[in-house]
């Protein structure tokens, strides 16, 4: 693990805060651990030559990413991944802060695999690691589990992972119980009556492949159902991956009623659509579905003006053997912690995304979302910090990838972007 530097301080960088608005050139200092000063011309009068610096020379640097969706192996499943191949991946990417997700073996579904979780990642990962709860036990969606326990153990938040809860009665009672102590519930909006067998979108592409395929209606008709369940219980919810641009408008509806309604969105819904899926690509195979263009094109408008919150990278590695098999056999998911910040930076130099709502959407409105101090450049805050060359052009190769599996559809692309030196709570963990 890297030691904590006591004081550092980094000049001449592009300093941007998403949550003030903060973008100027200037100067930073960190001093056991946290953010201890910052603004233009802080080195004017000169530096400490006992105090180490690194000459950003006009890149930038923001709060460290915060990405709210990673599926790990740890516990049952390492060949996968563990928390220190995650953490590692991680902190190459930027992320300075994951949340993992409950679909392990065994389930994180009591107190003692939130302590676990905690406990490992502490002792192997480079960077924060934060446990999701399930919402019901074994994600088996028949009996809600202890989420005022696993809450008190520190989940920050409560999912049921890629299962979605069809049974309404038992959501309502979900909702119901945690809005008494403000929890965040996490739910996939899909309808597995209408995408059960599915493995893609619904559309004349996927016809002509002969694939299985579930409509975007299927979002949308969940998302509805639920939302109707906050504005009956005054949950909090996040609407977990949207795809769809047919889910948007109960979205705006949602927020126009003053509901504690947000959603997330990945950055492969937003940088990629099902024309991706190409000759049967498996690594494009996601859940959900790679959509339209015409979805993938209001995804990103929703994320420009402020209706989806969050951009996750929706990281789900999956082994060589998951993954080099027919479509339909194949499994869903991609690795995504290495890619969630040049995929979106790839898409600002292109001008399809602003860079600060996207910054905002992977730093600070996550870090409210679930009560953390961290996503900010405020003296006090922890040291949590990345780096960043916007302008750096490579190609993205699997093989030099730090995640144990590397199942990704961005193999072979061109990228614009990428992290430098991630720091985490004063500890430089990457360069």
């Amino acid at each position: 693990m890297s030691k904590l530097i006591s004081k550092l301080a980094i000049s001449n960088a592009r300093l941007i805060d998403p949550k003030s608005g903060m973008d100027t050139i200037g100067d930073l200092l960190l001093e056991d651990g946290l953010i201890a000063a910052f603004g233009e011309d802080l080195f004017a009068e000169g530096l400490n030559p006992d105090i180490k610096n690194i000459n950003a020379d006009g890149l930038i640097l923001c709060p460290g990413l915060i990405d709210m969706r990673v599926v790990t192996g740890e516990p049952g499943a390492e060949h996968k991944e563990t928390l220190a191949s995650a953490g590692r991946a991680a902190a190459a990417g930027g992320v300075t802060s994951m949340v993992v997700m409950p679909q392990t073996n065994p389930v994180i579904d009591d107190i003692s695999l939130v302590d676990f979780v905690g406990r490992r990642a502490r002792e192997t990962s480079p960077v924060h690691v934060y446990a999701a709860g399930a919402l019901t036990k074994n994600l088996a969606c028949t009996d809600m589990t202890e989420l005022g326990l696993m809450s008190e153990a520190g989940a920050v938040m409560f999912s049921n992972g890629d299962a979605p809860i069809a049974d309404t009665g038992l959501m309502r009672r979900i909702m119901a119980y945690s809005s008494a102590f403000n929890a965040l519930i996490s739910h996939r909006a899909v309808d597995p009556n209408l995408s059960v067998g599915a493995v893609a979108h619904e559309s004349d592409f996927s016809a002509r492949l002969g694939l299985s395929a579930a409509p975007a209606a299927c979002e949308r008709i969940m998302a509805e159902r639920d939302i109707a369940l906050v504005e009956l219980t005054g949950a909090r919810y996040l609407l977990d991956l949207i795809s769809s641009a047919e889910t948007l408008p109960p979205l705006h509806r949602a927020k126009a009623k003053g509901l504690d309604v947000c959603a997330s969105v990945s950055i492969n819904h937003l940088a990629l659509n099902e024309l991706d899926i190409g000759d049967y690509r498996t690594f494009a195979k996601l859940d959900p579905p790679l959509r339209g263009e015409e979805d993938r094109q209001a995804l990103l408008k929703a994320i420009n003006d402020g209706t989806i919150d969050v951009i996750v990278s929706a990281h789900d590695p999956r082994p060589a053997g998951d993954k080099r098999r027919p479509f339909a056999e194949a499994g869903f998911g991609a690795v995504g912690l290495e890619m969630l910040l040049p995929a979106g930076l790839t898409l600002v130099a292109d001008g399809q995304l602003d860079l600060i709502a996207f910054l905002k959407a992977v730093t600070c409105t996550p870090a409210e979302m679930l009560g953390l101090p961290q996503g900010v450049l405020e003296i006090g805050a922890p040291a949590d910090l990345v780096l960043i060359d916007p302008g750096k052009p490579w190609m993205c190769d699997v093989d030099n990838l730090l995640s144990n599996s590397r199942n990704t559809p961005f193999d072979g692309r061109l990228m614009q972007g990428a992290a430098i030196t991630t720091i985490c709570a004063g500890k430089v963990v990457y360069s």
